[in-house]
């Protein structure tokens, strides 16, 4: 979840959507996103809302928020959304915590927030239940107490098996524990494991990359993500780059490290089904993401997590403090949103149902987008099997040059 401030719309402070956006409610899944926002420490280039210990201190020296008082504020506002939402609605098809490090909270913590959601609007008996975790901060033990609170998949942040890549991230784990976890997850009875996986950091050689692809398959998961660096503004990375302490990523060797990553994952029995993401089976797709990536409905918990219901999008306001305030005073905890216009939710549909394996309907594409459809068929970057049936699917080149096809196609 980046911590770039938006502009849009004041939220009303009950909450409330629009009724148009209300009426689509039934229409598509329903799904939770839970932003958990502490950490112990911040890695170098992340951008995302999270906070550690030492900036949730006043001046005073008090807490302004607290792991320990967060789960009944997410729980308020899951009691918000479910007075927000009601009516014809359906059932939960997916919940994701994520953060930040959603493991610094207890299991019983975690737990309590699912058992909210299930309680408000019921789980759908296939119900896709993931959080995501800091290798260093879970053991068995606590893996056994996520799968007995009704967790169904878990996502360890590897990123590289190399030492001098981690420390360059400023990743706070041993090289070797990420693939333990994906051993005591199975032994908890987890069907569902993902790795993620980062390439590009400077420093990174080929040997390194191919190194913690060589591991992260060997560990076993059923699902490995793999992205390309971002260097963000603001962050510790950008200003050691800025400094000359380190060298920007290579457009070119990550191109390299990608294709690197297909070809490895490919081998080991993956399946590409999105630009970053690689399944063994249709059943380890992350179905949350793909509830992204089709249009579905979500709504987000936490301080600065954003919901989309019914073209209309909002987003928390950022600081736990301010969010555990809203919600004391009753409150939403919403900053502002925005309502898409029937075009703006077209072109979305574009740019990311093309990041899936079955691609987008070209029939959502205007006149100059289908001949540019056409041409990107004769380019290698749309697939031409795909083309002829109707649908704009990316090749593996395609999938190299995502964002300028969609730019061409929209």
């Amino acid at each position: 979840m980046p911590s770039v401030a938006l502009d849009g719309d004041p939220v009303p402070r009950t909450g409330d959507l629009p009724e148009h956006s209300l009426a689509e409610l039934a229409a598509r899944p329903l799904g939770f996103y839970l932003h958990v926002p502490f950490c112990v420490t911040r890695c170098g280039y992340c951008d995302f809302n999270t906070y550690t210990a030492d900036e949730l201190v006043s001046r005073d020296g008090t807490a302004t928020a607290s792991r320990e008082t967060y789960a009944d504020q997410a729980i308020a506002e899951i009691e918000l959304a479910d007075r927000v939402l009601s009516g014809d609605r359906p059932a939960v098809s997916t919940v994701f915590v994520g953060g930040g490090t959603p493991t610094l909270l207890s299991a019983e913590d975690l737990g309590r927030l699912v058992a909210a959601v299930r309680e408000r609007f019921g789980l759908t008996p296939d119900a896709e239940v993931t959080t995501e975790a800091n290798p260093e901060t879970v053991d068995p033990d606590y893996l056994a107490r996520l799968r007995e609170a009704g967790f169904t998949r878990v996502s360890f942040g590897m990123q590289s098996a190399r030492p001098h890549v981690l420390r360059i991230l400023e990743r706070g784990h041993t090289p070797g524990r990420p693939e333990q976890c994906v051993e005591w997850a199975r032994q908890a009875g987890f069907e569902h494991v993902n790795l993620d996986l980062i390439y590009g950091t400077p420093g990174e050689s080929d040997d390194d990359w191919a190194a913690s692809l060589a591991a992260a398959v060997s560990a076993g998961p059923d699902h490995v993500s793999a992205y390309s660096l971002i260097v963000e503004e603001g962050t510790r990375l950008a200003n050691r780059v800025r400094r000359g302490e380190l060298t920007e990523p290579d457009d070119d060797a990550m191109a390299d490290r990608y294709v690197m990553a297909d070809e490895a994952l490919a081998a080991a029995g993956y399946t590409p089904y999105e630009v970053s993401n690689w399944s063994r089976t249709p059943e380890g797709r992350s179905a949350h993401n793909l509830l992204y990536w089709t249009g579905g409905h979500w709504w987000g918990v936490g301080p600065g997590a954003h919901g989309h219901v019914g073209g209309t999008r909002w987003w928390n306001v950022k600081h736990p403090a301010a969010y555990a305030a809203r919600l004391a005073a009753g409150s939403s905890p919403g900053q502002a949103r925005e309502v898409l216009t029937q075009q703006e939710r077209r072109f979305e549909r574009v740019l990311l149902e093309l990041r899936i394996d079955e691609g987008c309907p070209l029939e959502l594409l205007e006149p100059h987008g289908r001949a540019a459809a056409a041409r990107a068929v004769a380019e290698g970057l749309l697939d031409a099997g795909a083309h002829a049936r109707g649908r704009a699917v990316l090749t593996r080149r395609g999938r190299l040059l995502a964002d300028a096809v969609v730019r061409d196609l929209t």
